[in-house]
């Protein structure tokens, strides 16, 4: 499946599907969507970015190790329940912040910090087990 369309098509394609995963990402609790099926969406683009590039190509356009990505996300997820620990209330407990940005109040929150972590750890390691099957088929 390696044509030249295919490979045209791909970064642009995989730009989209991105762009998409962050909506799906920040669209997360009042909607369906969240980290994990963002995380997903953006995994795909990657496999299929490698799927008509190859692996090296994908491996540069990362610029991180996707396991890194992962560690990264597991520690903002474990990090977005701190301030509940120290308001003395149940772990994971969501905290709620309404800055005002350019006139407008902003709800901000610890489960979208939360969300965020499970974004990066789903593409991560999904990212990285696509790449190593890539990797071993090519070989």
């Amino acid at each position: 499946m390696n044509t030249v369309i295919f490979r045209t098509v791909a970064p642009f394609l995989t730009a989209l599907m991105v762009l998409f995963s962050i909506f799906v990402l920040l669209r997360g609790h009042n909607e369906p969507g969240g980290g994990f099926i963002g995380g997903l969406i953006a995994a795909s683009a990657f496999a299929i970015y490698g799927i008509a590039c190859g692996v090296q190509p994908v491996r540069r356009a990362l610029r991180v190790h996707p396991m890194s990505l992962s560690a990264f996300g597991l520690l903002l997820a474990c990090l977005s329940g701190l301030p509940s620990f120290f308001s003395h209330v149940g772990f994971l407990t969501a905290h709620w912040v309404y800055p005002e940005v350019f006139g407008v109040d902003l709800a901000l929150s610890t489960v979208i910090v939360f969300d965020t972590g499970v974004y990066f750890v789903v593409f991560g390691s999904i990212t990285s087990i696509a790449l190593a099957l890539e990797e071993r088929e090519s070989d």
